[in-house]
C-alpha cells in the first residue's frame, strides 16, 4: 500500500498516511484518462457558433443575369455559396456538444490519475489549511513551499470561502471541494494539494 507524507504549511512533516490501494495505487488506464478529457472539453462548449446558409442571406431572389447570350457563367442568385456575400456551405448551427461517458470509465479514469499523482511525487498532503483572513499573498507563499510555484490543484473537505478567494487570483491555481475534483483538472494541474480531511472523503467517496 502507498505511503506518504503529510506536511505542515511551511512544508515539514509532521506524520505519514496510508493511501487506499483501490484508488491510488491501480493501474493507470491512459484510455480511460483521454476519453474523460475529451468528454470534459466537449461539454464545456458553448455551441453558440452559427453562420446562414443561402437561403437565410438577405437578397439574392433576382437572377444577375440572363442564362444565356451574355458570354458569362449562369447563375440563378447572387447570394450563392460562390459568390461573395453569400452563404455559407453546410453552415454551422448552434447545438449541444455534450455527452455521457458511463460511471465505470469516469471512475477508472479518476483513480488512474490520482495514481499516476502518486507515482510522479505529485501529490502533497497537508494536515491542515486555514486562514485567518483572505490573502492571496500568503496562499502564493503557501504554494511556493509546498509546489515550488507549479500549477497546483488545491482540494479541501468542504467550500471554504476565505481559501477560495485567497487563491482564486493566482494565475496557476484552481480549488476545489473534495467531492467535486474531476480528471481535466487533475490532468491540468502539476501538483495535487489535498488536506487530510479532503483525503478522507475522496476515499469515503470514490473507493
Amino acid at each position: 500500500m502507498p505511503k506518504i507524507d503529510i506536511l505542515n504549511i511551511a512544508g515539514e512533516k509532521v506524520s505519514d498516511v496510508t493511501l487506499s490501494e483501490d484508488i491510488f495505487d491501480i493501474e493507470v488506464n491512459e484510455d480511460a484518462v483521454h476519453t474523460m478529457v475529451v468528454n470534459q472539453l466537449a461539454n464545456k462548449r458553448q455551441g453558440t457558433q452559427s453562420a446562414k446558409t443561402r437561403s437565410e442571406v438577405r437578397g439574392g431572389g433576382r437572377k444577375p443575369w440572363r442564362q444565356k447570350g451574355s458570354g458569362r457563367a449562369r447563375h440563378g442568385s447572387s447570394r450563392s455559396p460562390l459568390w461573395v456575400g453569400g452563404g455559407v456551405v453546410f453552415a454551422p448551427k448552434p447545438r449541444d456538444y455534450s455527452y455521457k461517458t458511463p460511471k465505470k470509465i469516469r471512475r477508472l479514469a479518476l483513480k488512474s490519475v490520482l495514481t499516476s499523482k502518486v507515482q510522479n511525487d505529485q501529490l502533497v498532503i497537508i494536515d491542515d489549511l486555514t486562514m485567518d483572513e483572505i490573502s492571496t499573498k500568503k496562499a502564493n507563499e503557501i504554494l511556493n513551499t509546498l509546489t515550488d510555484g507549479k500549477k497546483a490543484f488545491v482540494v479541501t473537505k468542504d467550500h471554504d470561502e476565505t481559501i477560495y478567494r485567497s487563491f482564486r487570483n493566482l494565475e496557476k491555481v484552481k480549488v476545489s471541494e473534495a467531492s467535486l475534483i474531476n480528471v481535466y483538472d487533475l490532468v491540468n494541474h502539476d501538483f495535487l494539494v489535498l488536506t487530510t480531511d479532503a483525503l478522507e472523503k475522496i476515499e469515503e467517496v470514490f473507493s
